[in-house]
């Protein structure tokens, strides 16, 4: 291409990432420039080289020594005549680390921009491990002015109005930007379409998919065209390659429209994101698949479902560990659920194990009541009896506890608690509710398990409860859950007080004042919690970071 030329072709390279694993992603986005040979750009997501996000292990001097070598092998490369490449890496100077995006063309690395706006809230610890870049200048590129931000870079105005100021033609802002509810459609709407309102300029938003830990990736990648509308809309949590086609006149460049994927709707989503992030979490630890206590109610009934669409149904192990205390009913609905599902359930149990606990107890228990504790030994011998399967057979045993008992401590740590990966950690009880009636109806995208429903609907409907003694229900021990959500998220996702969450909704002062307590109280035992997907703004762990030993409360 010549300065003259008025046409180019972008490909967005939608894809995910290994973290770490810099051979794998480099073959990837190899890959990728095979399948478009006519293409003059292709774009990867933020840190497609080193995968996103790194943590602490982009501290490793060796980690950014192997990026740099890979870096310079990629460019030489492109000294093949075909497409030019952008790639997100990290660029060691001295004793400082950067977050940069590398323009790879003609056989070498025609520019590297670093990251000025480095994010430090939520899920970010950015500028605890990189140095901020200065503000970027325009690349000039096969004679045109590419303004580079690289994703805060575009959530924050400066950069921006700076690339336009210095005579950017197009922006072009590669992302590592983790789902939460409603965040694609803020991305799209409200911030990106506010930088081209600002700077007049055509804008590409490309961000990356798939889970890492506890974070994951939805995609929804998007061109606005300079007057603000928009050109393409790539597809969310699958990989896409979609090749745009852009023209220059008088007014400056302009993407011809493609296609507009249809996003998905709540809680569809929510759905998807547990389907893709426990997917990758078991798969990229190299786990043959996942165990569960089964317990006939609705939280294991919706993990197993979720797991058996992530995985497939048959690497997906149920088990029903009924104690004296443990319905008919609920042997059934476990039954019904495994059956609709399709995987393998086996029942075990455990009233062998609680006689003995009570035997060998019995001596140091001699003058006390029973109480919660023995509720407690039952939960932790049914997590011993798992872990060993776990061990034994070699699946990952998931926890499923929702966000609501989570945050007043109804769990048992060492006992329900105990296990990998929890799919439900960032969901509160009604979010469950509306997650399982959907799936009951609906069959997911991504599911390898096409089939509904997936329970029984007496799980849905019967009144929750743990089955640790006679005739027990969760609203014994914690408000009806619609009013306890209510609750918690104000407490939680608000950061609340007592008097706003009792001004807003008239609840009794006292039982807002138990539930603040037990929040607090419980968070030794979220810090021993496994990880679990976050779908809120304020999940446990990385968003939300609490000491376990305080003494403020606002009630």
């Amino acid at each position: 291409m010549t300065d003259a030329v008025q046409m180019l072709t972008i490909v967005m390279a939608q894809m995910t990432q290994a973290v770490g694993d810099l051979a794998a992603n480099a073959d990837a986005m190899r890959s990728v420039r095979a399948r478009h040979p006519e293409a003059d750009l292709i774009l990867y997501p933020e840190f497609q080289l080193i995968g996103y996000p790194p943590e602490d292990l982009v501290l490793k001097p060796a980690l950014a020594e192997r990026a740099a070598t890979m870096l310079a092998e990629l460019a030489l490369e492109t000294g093949d005549g075909g497409p030019a490449m952008l790639v997100g890496s990290v660029e060691r100077d001295g004793a400082d680390l950067y977050n940069i995006v590398a323009l790879l063309d003609g056989g070498k690395i025609v520019a590297t921009r670093r990251k000025h706006e480095l994010p430090n809230y939520g899920t970010f610890d950015e500028k605890r491990i990189f140095v901020p870049g200065p503000l970027p200048d325009v690349v000039e590129w096969r004679g045109i002015k590419l303004g580079l931000p690289i994703c805060e870079d575009g959530w924050l105005p400066k950069v921006c109005q700076h690339l336009a100021g210095q005579g950017a033609e197009l922006l072009i802002s590669v992302n590592g930007s983790p789902y939460e509810i409603d965040k694609d459609e803020r991305r799209l709407t409200q911030v990106f379409a506010s930088r081209v309102a600002e700077t007049g300029l055509p804008l590409i938003f490309l961000n990356r998919i798939g889970g890492q830990d506890e974070i994951v990736f939805d995609g929804c990648s998007f061109v606005l065209n300079a007057d603000g509308t928009t050109a393409h809309r790539l597809t969310d949590w699958e990989e896409e390659e979609r090749e745009t086609r852009w023209t220059k006149d008088g007014a400056g460049w302009t993407c011809a429209p493609g296609a507009i994927a249809e996003w998905e709707a709540h809680p569809a989503d929510i759905y998807s994101a547990m389907i893709v992030s426990l997917r990758d979490y078991v798969t990229r630890n190299r786990f043959p698949g996942v165990v569960l206590g089964l317990s006939g109610g609705i939280d294991s009934a919706i993990c197993a479902a979720i797991a058996a669409d992530a995985l497939g149904p048959d690497k997906v192990w149920c088990v029903m560990l009924p104690s004296r205390f443990t319905s008919q009913a609920s042997l059934d609905d476990a039954a019904g659920c495994a059956e609709l599902i399709g995987c393998k359930l086996n029942t075990i149990p455990i009233a062998a194990a609680v006689d003995a606990f009570d035997t060998m107890l019995a001596g140091s228990f001699a003058d006390r009541e029973v109480d919660i504790t023995e509720e407690n030994v039952q939960s932790r011998i049914r997590g011993v009896t798992l872990m060993a399967l776990s061990n034994k057979f070699g699946p990952m045993l998931l926890t499923t506890g929702n966000k609501s008992e989570m945050s007043v401590g109804y769990a048992t740590i060492y006992g329900d608690m105990a296990g990998g990966y929890n799919p439900l950690k960032d969901a509160y009880k009604m979010t469950v509710f509306a997650v399982a009636k959907w799936r009951n109806e609906n069959v997911p995208r991504l599911s390898r398990n096409p089939v509904a429903p997936v329970m029984p609907e007496t799980i849905i409907t019967k009144p929750p409860s743990a089955e640790l003694r006679p005739d027990q229900k969760d609203e014994d021990s914690l408000p009806p859950y619609p009013d306890l959500d209510r609750m918690l998220h104000m407490l939680v996702e608000e950061e609340a007080s007592v008097d706003d969450v009792v001004a807003k909704y008239g609840f009794d002062r006292d039982a807002v004042v138990r539930i603040e307590r037990l929040l607090m109280l419980a968070e030794y035992k979220r810090r021993q919690a496994p990880p679990g997907v976050k779908l809120s703004t304020r999940n446990f762990g990385r968003d939300r970071r609490y000491p376990i030993t305080h003494g403020f409360r606002t009630g």
